[in-house]
């Protein structure tokens, strides 16, 4: 048994993409992003609830005033990364994941649509930062 909170979020972002041949990729361009944080655990806390949704959409706010309107390329937790929407994923698990500090939630799986048709994720335990990729910022 596992209950499951998702919180969700849009927002203007640039980036271009640094791998060879990226075609108008390579180019700037903007993605209205839309974010799901889905929160995983098998217990609910005394107020039955998994995560508190105010402390997920706090930490959403801060995502978004932090990604909105910015180049993801300019920023330092993409130093040295192509910026895509896997990693995007990942830099926004590890900024949202405290949100649950506290409650049952055991895992977030973020996943971020780039447009109608493409999307990517990345899921992982709240609180394991001993995963390999580096996430400064």
């Amino acid at each position: 048994m596992t209950y499951r909170t998702t919180v969700t979020r849009q927002f203007v972002a640039q980036h271009y993409l640094t791998v060879p041949d990226p075609g108008r990729e390579g180019d700037r361009h903007s993605h209205v992003f839309a974010v799901e944080a889905t929160f995983a655990g098998p217990s609910l806390n005394e107020y039955d609830y998994l995560v508190d949704i105010d402390d997920v959409r706090a930490a959403l706010d801060d995502a978004e005033a932090r990604y909105r309107d910015a180049t993801l390329n300019d920023l330092p937790e993409f130093e040295g990364y192509n910026p895509s929407v896997e990693r995007f994923a990942r830099v926004l698990h590890d900024r949202l994941a405290p949100a649950a500090a506290g409650d049952p939630a055991e895992s977030l799986r973020v996943t971020v649509w780039e447009d109608d048709e493409a999307a990517a994720g990345y899921e992982a335990p709240v609180g394991d930062d001993s995963g390999s990729d580096r996430t400064d910022g």
